[in-house]
């Protein structure tokens, strides 16, 4: 049986963020397996409320566990390394990265309590790790984060280039300049480029992306301008940006505080692995609370709107000590993902209710994207010449036109979404098979399945509130008269007048005094009726039909 080529998305493809990849070379259905990447998303009180994490379903690759051979880590964003920590137990294969994204790797397999021998740290190109019948290369690649990489992964059947998230900026501030010319040798090296499996997320962007080092002087022209306290916000992961803010609040002669655990676990992180080579001296909250706040700039984690962080918590009020008055000024240094714009908003008329004034990105002076927008993605096809191109690290709709893109330079594409497989040995790709891509959930400490009924349960519970039914029945003398009704989110009263609660409580004391015996003693049909009542009565009194639960004791006979 010929062998084959296969791509397969599990995360990230159809949506942005929760990336997870895996390509694989062999036989059908026996093809040798590399994993690229396990991030996360985070969940929304509209469609997973009370969870704080999602990620890919693992249950193909962990029935297929023995056929993986690696697992790489193009950068440390949680949407790319994420759920390392939460997934590597399910998959147990040696993990390679490059040295500030191990650093972050390493704490998220700590913080789970996962061994850390299996972790590998590369240097970049020509560095190559070999994994069954791939040969993978980590090519530095400008974004938002130090050491993000791409990976050249060269296989019996061509060379693929994941290029990861990217922009095209020669001056990123911290860390690696994207290379032309690099780009252009390994473009040119041996039978060319056969696949580019490519970030879609800018793709409607119809302006060159801009560089992280145009920046300095708005921002620094912003600190210089306020008259009191400061407070500035961006990806605690934007390690450049925060420099950059950083050096303007020094300029400006004030001190920084870092407020936020991530933020200050980034910085500590980009100082030891040596990609952040100088920030300046910091200040903590207590001795900020003391200082005058025209000599002080906050920078602070919560750009997205977290409920959690100290955006937030400075929003709502007093936060380890510091709390903003009227005068103060508030900048967001960072774009909202799609999603997050209710959040982000809540915050800043919260602010602005304080009297502080909030800046935003809409100028543009404050923040430019870590993702190539539409000229810089068809200046990459131009430069690779790729004979496929499959979009990945998008929505649908992102996908699609970048599909289209590539079509239209004369390179075969196709739209892969999550649970796609596809055979890309031939000139064009095409799908071989559908994987059932679910999700995993955080939910507290404990991984559940999407579909195992809990989110959606919270979900009625929340949208029709509780009725808790307790019932006691006397084996010998029938049901005692009474049922006794508790209620969760629910008003109190109906359009009776009277309480809710022993409106249902009276229907219900009726029905088991005329209940027969068949009934009584089958607790089926007894719940069955409790229920349908109690949802009767409630959508009578206050039109609502609420989640039942049916608690029914039994008095055995003497």
């Amino acid at each position: 049986m010929a062998e084959r080529l296969i791509y397969l998305p599990l995360g990230g493809a159809g949506e942005i963020g929760m990336n997870a990849y895996v390509y694989g070379y062999g036989e059908p259905g026996r093809e040798r397996l590399i994993v690229v990447d396990l991030g996360v998303t985070f969940g929304d009180m509209d469609s997973a409320p009370g969870i704080d994490l999602i990620m890919a379903d693992m249950a193909w690759l962990e029935a297929n566990r023995d056929r993986i051979e690696a697992i790489f880590i193009t950068h440390g964003h949680e949407d790319h390394v994420g759920a390392l920590g939460l997934l590597w137990p399910k998959l147990q294969k040696p993990v390679h990265c490059r040295r500030f994204t191990g650093a972050l790797a390493r704490l998220k397999l700590e913080e789970q309590g996962q061994p850390t021998d299996q972790l590998h740290i590369h240097a970049p190109r020509p560095d190559t790790v070999t994994a069954g019948p791939f040969a993978v290369q980590f090519v530095p690649i400008s974004h938002s984060i130090p050491e993000s990489s791409a990976l050249i992964i060269d296989t019996p059947a061509g060379r693929i280039v994941h290029t990861g998230d990217f922009k095209l900026d020669g001056t990123p501030v911290v860390g690696e300049a994207f290379d032309p010319i690099l780009w252009h040798d390994i473009a040119g090296e041996g039978q060319g480029i056969k696949v580019l499996t490519c970030d879609s997320t800018n793709v409607f962007s119809p302006n060159p992306g801009r560089s992280e080092a145009l920046l300095a002087n708005p921002i620094l022209d912003f600190v210089m301008a306020q008259k009191q306290m400061v407070v500035a916000t961006t990806f605690a992961s934007n390690v450049a940006r925060l420099r950059t803010l950083a050096d303007a609040a020094t300029a400006a002669g004030r001190k920084i505080c870092l407020m936020g655990r991530a933020m200050q676990r980034m910085v500590r992180v980009a100082t030891e692995t040596g990609v952040l080579d100088r920030f300046p001296a910091t200040v903590d909250a207590e001795e900020a609370a003391e200082m005058p706040r025209d000599k002080l700039m906050l920078l602070v984690t919560g750009s997205q709107g977290e409920r959690r962080a100290a955006s937030a918590q400075l929003s709502r009020g007093r936060y380890l000590g510091i709390e903003l008055k009227e005068g103060d000024s508030f900048l967001f240094s960072s774009s909202t993902i799609p999603g997050n714009e209710r959040g982000v908003i809540r915050i800043q008329n919260a602010l602005s209710e304080m009297g502080v004034d909030v800046f935003d990105t809409t100028d543009g002076f404050y923040h430019v994207s870590g993702h190539a927008n539409r000229p810089d993605i068809e200046a990459v096809h131009d430069l690779l010449k790729p004979q496929i191109v499959i979009p990945m690290h998008g929505e649908h709709m992102h996908l699609r036109e970048h599909a289209r893109l590539a079509e239209a330079r004369g390179i075969a594409s196709i739209i892969a979404t999550n649970g796609t497989m596809l055979d890309l040995s031939g000139d064009a790709p095409r799908v071989v098979d559908q994987i059932e891509a679910g999700r995993i959930y955080l939910d507290g400490s404990v991984l559940i399945g999407a579909m195992d009924g809990i989110v959606r349960d919270r979900i009625r519970m929340a949208l029709n509130g509780h009725a808790m039914v307790s019932v006691i029945v006397d084996e010998d003398d029938n049901p005692l008269p009474d049922a006794w009704v508790e209620l969760s989110g629910l008003p109190e009263t109906g359009r009776a007048g009277v309480p809710l609660a022993s409106n249902i409580e009276s229907e219900l004391a009726e029905f088991l005094e005329r209940a027969d015996d068949k009934t009584v003693m089958n607790d089926d049909k007894l719940e069955e009726g409790i229920r349908k009542i109690t949802r009767q009565v409630a959508m009578e009194e206050i039109g609502k039909k609420p989640e039942v639960t049916v608690i029914i004791s039994r008095l055995a006979a003497e």
